[in-house]
């Protein structure tokens, strides 16, 4: 895919649920750690390997992804380090451990770690598109596209890397890049409803409901727990002016997240 133009006027949408578009969801992230996952199955069965292996860094590196996949960041970071300690050129356990720190909130460690990986790997393209997130969370937009340009360019099959470029094109009002890259990002992971929800929001602005509608609807069949999905689609049961059945959907939406802002205001629009 050719690489975009730069970002231009990067303005905001005034659509209520773009901001939970341009969040970032761990399980996306996690699943791209490593194949090993979080259950105690599995982990059990690598602290076995570790038993017998001790001084086998990628022994700790899986390990250290199947407790990230399962929420113990703490018991994952203990791996990290250990498989770094063992090798320090490896530079997959440097973007493991960087995701990690992330999650924690230590953006400064997790942002070295990516710098040492790339460092190591310059044509690692797990640590750029970790890295543009970073950028991308702190506003610094700019190299943020730069990371995943060089992602895209490496030939990633990484759906991450279209998605969030896609966010950056959404939020600088570009939604033909956005739409392009978002239905990049699901013809890599047609499973995943964050794509959808993308597009949707794009085709959304554009003035497409129909198709808005259509991509809200089958990231609610691929996963009916994500609050977004359910607010992006109240939003155009609003827009059509058929107030009950959105005020059903933001009411499900604060359901599955009490804190979420757009289906909360959505609600108080629609509850009259």
């Amino acid at each position: 895919m050719k690489l975009r133009r730069g970002l231009a006027g990067f303005a905001l949408l005034a659509l209520a649920p773009l901001a939970a578009c341009q969040s970032s969801n761990p399980a996306t992230d996690l699943s791209r750690i490593d194949t090993a996952q979080g259950s105690a199955e599995n982990i059990s069965s690598l602290s076995s390997v570790i038993d017998r292996t001790p001084n086998e860094p990628e022994a700790y590196n899986m390990r250290g992804a199947a407790y990230g996949r399962a929420g113990r960041y703490n018991e994952a970071l203990k791996d990290f380090d250990k498989a770094i300690a063992l090798n320090p050129r490896s530079h997959n356990a440097y973007a493991n451990r960087a995701l990690i720190h992330r999650y924690l909130g230590q953006n400064d460690r997790a942002m070295a770690d990516y710098n040492q990986a790339i460092s190591l790997n310059p044509n690692y393209d797990t640590a750029y598109i970790g890295r543009a997130e970073i950028y991308r969370l702190a506003g610094r937009s700019t190299e943020a596209l730069a990371d995943l340009e060089r992602a895209i360019g490496l030939d990633t099959t990484d759906p991450r890397a279209f998605y969030r470029r896609g966010l950056l094109y959404q939020a600088s009002g570009q939604h033909p890049y956005a739409i392009e890259d978002f239905a990049a990002s699901i013809s890599l992971a047609p499973d995943a409803p964050y794509g959808y929800n993308g597009r949707g929001l794009s085709y959304l602005a554009q003035g497409d409901d129909e198709n808005a509608f259509s991509d809200f609807n089958t990231a609610i069949r691929l996963d009916d727990k994500i609050a977004e999905s359910w607010a992006n689609q109240a939003l155009v049961y609003e827009k059509r002016g058929e107030n009950a059945k959105a005020f059903k959907s933001y009411t499900r939406a604060l359901q599955l997240d009490p804190d979420y802002a757009p289906a909360r205001d959505g609600l108080s629009r629609t509850s009259s």
